[in-house]
């Protein structure tokens, strides 16, 4: 069966040629599994791609890649699928489907890991726990390890270790010409500073290695939580204490909705909170003593911040985010200001829907004292990183929703430099990519570009152009 593409129609015997040359499946328009394969966790990007290519491994990856060169198709690259602006799916292309390469080795002496991309932050983590290892992960443990790392990578490790990205001592990545190449400190080093914050620009990665750090298999971590109308008193004490927190110590304030939760009385349910989020990453009896001022910010509605597994905090917030809404993220680099806090606790009042919610992550520590030009994520001197999130069960209303994202972004980002944190910038623009990088960083970035996809095959991220395509 021909298949309709962007650029024409792929006959039965092309696209039997490509099936014939993977280890893995390819899928079709009308295949039993084509809408699973598909579909993406942010159910606001509903695409259908001329093909879906699960490989099963990297020669899979280069076997498709050639053949999206030959054939002048767009390509999509997929690992988790949560890109929030929708880089994991296309219509009309080809969408590379790495959620089957699952392969991961735990090296516990030298406290390495070698994983592919097809790994979740929960999968990885219950390699690395055993072990009682870790390394900085997403807050929600469906989101795949590869993109974001590839982006920066925060996480509740970020003051003690750092982002993924700072992480990352090695890759192997399929370039626009097929050629599989490893990156590190030593060999292709220009394109492993890239990849660390860079994004998908320069490949499809196969392989990723981190250094691991001893956390857990206990930590401290948990909520306290505060009524909105003590935001600003909240935020603001919250503010003057991070200075001093130690690097164990990474906090988050959310501004949210209250979920029915039985932890939260049922009085509450339904009203705008602000939730007090942390973890200490050391000793349990040091972080009680750490987190001490953390409960007293305000008047508590609740007070869940204890011992719990590692893994439990890691998914602690899964059941809010399972995929299948409609999700718009942006965000800014800001400095906690009485007026940006009065700004964030405005737009926490006008919150559009009861998932919509604004993040102040606390930044500093091990974070900070990466040199700025060591990696490719540059924004080491922020106080804090400020997300904004519009998200609801359905497609009724949301392009208003984002659009409140969008003018509430715009509104907190006056109280900082006007950059962007490059996972969460919400839509595909290029000016957004140049908002996620000094024009420095950027400008060698196009280098890195131009050396390894001047044809920009990989594009669908937030883009670098290559310096043909200017």
């Amino acid at each position: 069966m021909s298949v309709e593409t962007a650029q024409g129609v792929l006959g039965d015997a092309t696209i039997g040629e490509l099936e014939a040359a993977v280890r893995g499946t390819v899928v079709r328009p009308g295949d039993a599994s084509y809408d699973e394969a598909r579909a993406i966790w942010n159910a606001a990007h509903d695409r259908r791609p001329a093909l879906v290519v699960r490989c099963a491994g990297a020669a899979d990856v280069i076997r498709a890649v050639e053949f999206a060169r030959s054939q002048d198709l767009l390509v999509a690259v997929r690992g988790g699928a949560h890109s929030i602006a929708g880089f994991s799916t296309c219509d009309g292309g080809l969408v590379i489907d790495l959620s089957a390469m699952k392969g991961v080795k735990v090296d516990p002496e030298r406290r390495r890991v070698v994983a592919e991309p097809g790994l979740t932050w929960g999968e990885l983590d219950h390699e690395t726990q055993a072990f009682g290892l870790a390394v900085t992960g997403g807050l929600v443990s469906s989101t795949g390890i590869s993109g974001f790392t590839l982006g920066g990578g925060v996480g509740w490790l970020l003051r003690k270790h750092g982002l993924a990205c700072d992480n990352l001592i090695g890759a192997d990545l399929v370039t626009a010409d097929g050629r599989l190449v490893h990156a590190d400190a030593e060999e292709n080093a220009e394109l492993f500073w890239a990849l660390r914050g860079g994004g998908g620009n320069f490949g499809v990665v196969t392989s990723l290695e981190f250094q691991l750090h001893p956390v857990g298999p206990q930590v401290l971590a948990g909520l306290v939580v505060y009524p909105q109308a003590e935001a600003r008193q909240v935020i603001g004490r919250w503010r003057d204490l991070c200075a001093g927190l130690p690097d164990e110590l990474t906090t988050l304030v959310n501004l949210t909705t209250a979920p029915p939760l039985p932890f939260l009385p049922e009085s509450v349910h339904g009203t705008r909170i602000v939730v007090l989020a942390g973890m200490y990453a050391g000793p349990l009896d040091a972080g009680e003593e750490a987190v001490r001022p953390l409960r007293s910010l305000g008047t508590p509605i609740a007070d869940v911040l204890g011992p719990m597994p590692y893994l439990g905090m890691q998914s602690l917030l899964d059941p809010l985010w399972t995929e299948g809404a409609h999700n718009y993220f942006t965000s800014a680099f800001i400095e906690p200001t009485d007026a940006a806090i009065e700004a964030v606790t405005r737009a926490h009042r006008g919150t559009p829907t009861p998932n919509s919610e604004i993040h102040l992550h606390q930044l500093g520590g091990a974070f900070a004292r990466v040199p700025a030009d060591a990696t490719a994520f540059s924004q080491r001197d922020a106080g804090v990183l400020c997300n904004v999130i519009a998200r609801s069960p359905g497609a009724a209303g949301f392009d208003g929703h984002a659009a409140w994202a969008r003018a509430t972004r715009e509104e907190i980002a006056r109280h900082g430099n006007g950059s962007m944190y490059v996972n969460f910038t919400g839509d595909a623009a290029e000016d957004k990519a140049r908002a996620s990088y000094p024009e420095a960083v950027h400008d060698r970035l196009v280098r890195v570009k131009d050396a390894y996809d001047p044809t920009n095959l990989f594009r669908l991220n937030q883009n670098i152009p290559p310096s043909a395509a200017r």
